[in-house]
């Protein structure tokens, strides 16, 4: 047994919608209940060992009613993500993408190939739950990465290190653990030997592992000598004694924004470590964590959150509005900041916030009352209770209660003095708390 604690108390809907906000892209009408009817165990199985991809709703399309085309059009790319986010019936399958997208962060800046990017995407979706060391095979020799970090210039008549050090760096040890310059160097030399073509009008193309552009000369790497190659540069890594602890503290904090204690910092490596470094034993651990229940609320990403909102309402991808918002709230899917992935210590602040209150804006649009055509009660408190009726009775804090109140009285009180008011304001109203109740902070973390 690893020892890894697991949360026993009360699992109902309310820990059931925690757990789809980690695991997931927050419910859809009626999956927190039913996923809390299937108790702890069976809720973590269902997410770990899905079924068939069944995607719920009607097909994306742009402002104009035009299918997407995420291989060519700008930003349909991360359209076309938004929609499985949205309509996935595999939430975690596709969290994990997400996760692999951020943690072997490559941008379409330097690939210049939204095809090459989305086949990346679904590698993450494939291998998402499998084996970190198949994984990180796959990722080394795949065609998005050897274009963003240089693994196709990397030859035995010139050494390029770009891969090598991030590769030991940001992917599978951390900086500076267990590995030198040196390292960097001679890890370089080992993974030399990609290579691909370029041709007008179509770009790169031809992929491939060429063993005549191959250093086969002996290299000395974590103090171990021998001719390696790009194979063994990937199980030296994931077989280093400090890659266990890099990966379970990097996963786990993509669940849980506080830091696992060490105790199940040492059983989680070694659930990882004996299970020959799988990935969904992992996951499912830290899934049935008491932290990930009990512990504090987590900041949702721009992608996240938009998707969270659009699942609540039942609404799907119906205009290119989303990549701009998303953009301008601080991610644009296939397009991380640098190869270190997005700062999640910048999901709010004074530079990304007006893009989420624009997201919530934009979701909202479509469920805007008239005021010269649907009439609402002249009384505050019936005007809360739709809207929260409206975003399905979420459990706001007492702060955001009295902020929602507070606005309440002053906007109808502006009424008072004359009666087309009285008959126009509480509509208004009852739009801005809706809008007020999707921007406030317990919607912003589960």
């Amino acid at each position: 047994m690893s020892g890894v604690a697991a949360y026993g108390g009360a699992f109902g809907p309310a820990q059931a919608e925690r757990l789809l906000w980690r695991a997931g892209f927050g419910p859809r009408r009626g999956e927190a209940q039913a996923l809390a009817r299937l108790g702890l165990d069976g809720a973590i199985h269902a997410l770990t060992y899905p079924g068939r991809e069944k995607l719920v709703g009607h097909a994306p399309h742009d402002d104009k009613g035009r299918p997407l085309a995420p291989y060519d059009a700008w930003g349909h790319d991360h359209l076309w993500w938004l929609d499985r986010m949205i309509r996935t019936s595999r939430p975690l399958v596709e969290r994990m993408a997400l996760v692999w997208h951020d943690w072997f962060a490559t941008s379409n800046d330097g690939v210049g190939s939204q095809r090459l990017m989305l086949n990346q995407n679904q590698l993450f979706r494939e291998r998402g739950l499998g084996n970190f060391h198949d994984l990180l095979l796959d990722v080394t020799r795949d065609p998005a990465m050897l274009l963003w970090l240089n693994g196709s210039d990397n030859s035995k008549y010139s050494p390029n290190e770009n891969y090598g050090r991030e590769m030991m760096e940001l992917f599978t040890l951390g900086a500076g653990r267990g590995y030198g310059e040196e390292d960097v160097r001679q890890n370089a030399r080992a993974l030399t030997g990609f290579r691909n073509d370029w041709k007008p009008n179509v770009g790169d193309v031809d992929f491939r592992y060429d063993p005549k552009y191959h250093d086969t000369g002996v290299k000395t790497l974590f103090r171990k000598r021998g001719a390696w190659t790009w194979r063994d540069s990937c199980r030296m890594c994931v077989t280093h004694p400090d890659h266990a602890s890099f990966f379970v503290q990097k996963m786990w904090s993509y669940f849980v924004p506080t830091p696992p204690d060490a105790a199940t910092a040492s059983g989680l490596q070694r659930l990882y470590v004996q299970g020959k470094y799988e990935i969904r034993p992992v996951v499912s651990a830290i899934l049935k964590h008491p932290a990930l229940y009990t512990g504090p609320p987590m900041v949702k990403s721009p992608a996240l959150y938009t998707a969270g909102l659009l699942r609540r309402l039942g609404r799907g991808i119906d205009t290119t509005s989303w990549v701009w918002l998303d953009s301008l709230a601080g991610q644009q899917l296939f397009y991380p900041p640098n190869v270190g992935g997005w700062d999640d210590t910048r999901w709010l602040d004074t530079a990304t916030w007006r893009g989420r209150w624009w997201i919530a804006q934009e979701a909202l649009d479509p469920y805007a009352l008239d005021p010269g055509k649907r009439p609402e009660p002249y009384d505050g408190a019936k005007l809360i209770q739709a809207a929260l009726l409206f975003w399905r009775n979420p459990t706001l804090a007492a702060p955001s209660t009295a902020a929602l109140q507070q606005f309440t009285h002053n906007a109808l009180g502006d009424a008072k003095s004359e009666k087309w008011k009285q008959q126009q304001y509480p509509p208004m109203v009852l739009n801005a708390l809706r809008h007020l109740i999707a921007t406030s902070p317990e919607f912003q973390a589960a």
